[in-house]
């Protein structure tokens, strides 16, 4: 029996209207939600959010609009230690079950409401719980009132109140690790010793809690560095900086790396010679966590130990942004990216050092323009995050992206990423896709976007090939966020520097500039990262000058038209930061280069 959409279901006729869901998919949540037992069934939003990955504040927005759940934003409420006491007073007595799926459901009281001092005020990230009344009841309000509020504000809250314990973290601590004179100036490395190392010194303990440590504090990167043949350092990568986390004494480097590879999937623990990949997942605060492994075997002091250096990129499927709108597009920007990635055929190609954001901004073009009527597909080494919607390939030993692209050409697409142009074969395929009717993305390393045209051409591909091919080029950086509590206004500041930024006299005088000092709540006086982006749109007066072009693409002559259209070029932008008090000048100095 077919089920067929219900248009009195208003939620569902809600979120199809609004363009949040398609036809398709509000048919598909239906279906489930008619085939579940009616004593557990979820509701429609329920099923849309977890079956579907549906932005979870997308759509109990509008539910808390059609069923009149208040909105509170708990920017504009006073959460300071007393509220915070005051939650953790009405929750702790609570049994430990209870407190579980109040953390899980997102649910927790605000306050007293001050009209009637009776009534209990509830919030949560889903306002249509059924686990609300039994939650009231054992809270002891005879009145209540449910508001929403977003997940990531709940999420915040909850990390707040009762900031997570991590238990690995706590046996390490609770055992002391003590190594004798004999262990410290035994030379010779054996498996055995390592593992009675890994045995006697809780490494195990100290992995795992890293790896949930990692995770909490936001980290995108943990390097496991060996110092000499018993230190070993663990950094977390936050907000773009190396911060040291953790110094691990009296304990055989080779031990440390033993236990991390053999949480490994794809790597061999006694292979010590040569570089590796591998991924762990796992589950932290009931999201599941991937993790990529690179190990790399490196030279130290001392040199008979075979040391080896460990990254590990911490994937966490909530950081992946879907909203173009908080990608943080600037001027036109937006208005280029959107007209680009419409188009049924072309090229896009985001460019940028490491760790600038560059698969982030493809994936929320991605999830823009899928639909169930298009072949999307991927060439990715490696996959990192998946996309509902699209069929991804990892690149490997038998497959490399020249074979893989080749193979994709005889595979019906409509969209094809290639994670990165990495040679003039993987270029000459991607353009020939982008000109025959392919949308295709890709990414390129490059200072800026004039610059990407330079680079495809010293590649070799031809420059009518490159000016019809191409419909956007987007440069971007990640800058780091002034924090908002503690960052302080310069009072005298030199002139000298933002004139050397671009400032106008005039602009120096209306802009208050800020500097990071530094607070509990920050990391050296910043929160976040922020992009800053330079949109280089081809227009017809574009592909003319890369057409024109002689031995040399006129790098600075591009840039001076696409300004003339509206871009903004990296330091623009970073201004445009400063002056929103966002950032510092010294982020917007370090993050570009001389316009």
């Amino acid at each position: 029996m077919t089920i067929g959409v219900d248009i009195t279901d208003k939620l569902g006729y809600t979120l199809l209207k609004k363009g949040i869901i398609d036809y398709e998919t509000l048919e598909r949540a239906l279906r489930i939600k008619e085939q579940e037992d009616s004593k557990t069934r979820r509701s429609l939003a329920q099923i849309l959010v977890t079956d579907f990955g549906i932005d979870h504040d997308s759509v109990f927005k509008e539910v808390a609009n059609l069923y009149g759940f208040r909105e509170i934003y708990l920017a504009d409420e006073n959460i300071d230690k007393n509220r915070t006491d005051f939650i953790k007073k009405l929750v702790e007595p609570l049994p430990q079950a209870l407190k579980e799926q109040m953390r899980a459901e997102k649910i927790l009281p605000l306050k007293y409401d001050e009209q009637r001092p009776d009534k209990l005020i509830l919030i949560s990230a889903d306002p249509t719980s059924r686990s609300i009344p039994l939650i009231a009841r054992a809270l002891g309000a005879k009145r209540y009132e449910v508001c929403y509020v977003r997940l990531k504000d709940m999420q915040n809250l909850f990390d707040k109140v009762f900031p997570p314990e991590n238990e690995f973290l706590k046996v390490l601590e609770e055992s002391k690790i003590e190594i004798t004179e004999d262990e410290l100036e035994e030379e010779t490395l054996d498996e055995a010793a390592i593992e009675a190392e890994i045995n006697k010194s809780m490494l195990v303990n100290l992995v795992e809690g890293m790896l949930v440590e990692a995770v909490r504090k936001g980290a995108s990167d943990i390097h496991i560095i060996p110092k000499d043949s018993r230190t070993t350092e663990i950094h977390f990568r936050i907000d773009g900086k190396l911060r040291l986390w953790h110094v691990q004494e009296g304990i055989r480097p080779e031990a440390i790396a033993a236990v991390v590879k053999d949480r490994s999937k794809n790597v061999d623990r006694f292979e010590r010679e040569m570089a590796q990949d591998g991924f762990i997942q796992r589950k932290v605060d009931g999201h599941m966590i991937r993790y990529r492994v690179s190990v790399l075997p490196i030279v130290g002091k001392e040199f008979q130990y075979k040391f080896e250096s460990i990254v590990i990129r911490v994937l966490d499927d909530r950081k992946v942004i879907t909203d173009l709108d908080k990608l943080g597009f600037q001027g036109k920007a937006k208005e280029f990216f959107i007209k680009a990635i419409s188009k049924p055929q072309g090229m896009v190609i985001v460019t940028g050092p490491t760790g600038s954001g560059k698969s982030t901004t493809l994936m929320a073009a991605l999830h823009y323009i899928i639909k169930p009527e298009i072949n999307v597909l991927t060439v990715e080494d490696p996959v990192e995050y998946i996309i509902p919607g699209a069929r991804q390939l990892k690149i490997g030993p038998k497959m490399n992206f020249e074979q893989a692209l080749r193979a994709i050409l005889r595979h019906d697409p409509d969209v094809v990423m290639v994670g990165e142009i990495r040679d003039k074969e993987t270029a000459e395929i991607a353009i020939k896709l982008a000109n025959t009717g392919h949308l295709t993305f890709s990414t390129l390393h490059t200072n800026d976007a004039p610059s990407a045209i330079s680079r495809l051409y010293k590649m070799g591909i031809e420059t009518f090939l490159i000016a019809y091919a191409i419909n956007i080029i987007i440069a971007q950086r990640l800058i780091r966020k002034l924090c908002e509590k503690c960052k302080r206004p310069i009072e005298d500041i030199d002139p000298a520097i933002p004139l050397s930024l671009g400032f106008t006299e005039e602009e120096i005088k209306n802009t208050v500039f800020y500097e990071a000092v530094g607070c509990d709540q920050c990391h050296g006086g910043y929160k976040g990262r922020i992009a800053i982006h330079e949109a280089l749109y081809f227009t017809k007066e574009i592909r003319r000058l890369i057409f024109k072009t002689g031995k040399d693409i006129d790098e600075e002559a591009i840039r001076e038209q696409a300004i003339k259209d509206g871009m903004l070029t990296l330091r623009a932008a970073g201004r445009e930061r400063i002056k929103q008090g966002l950032t510092t000048l010294e982020e917007v100095a370090h993050a570009t280069t001389e316009d």
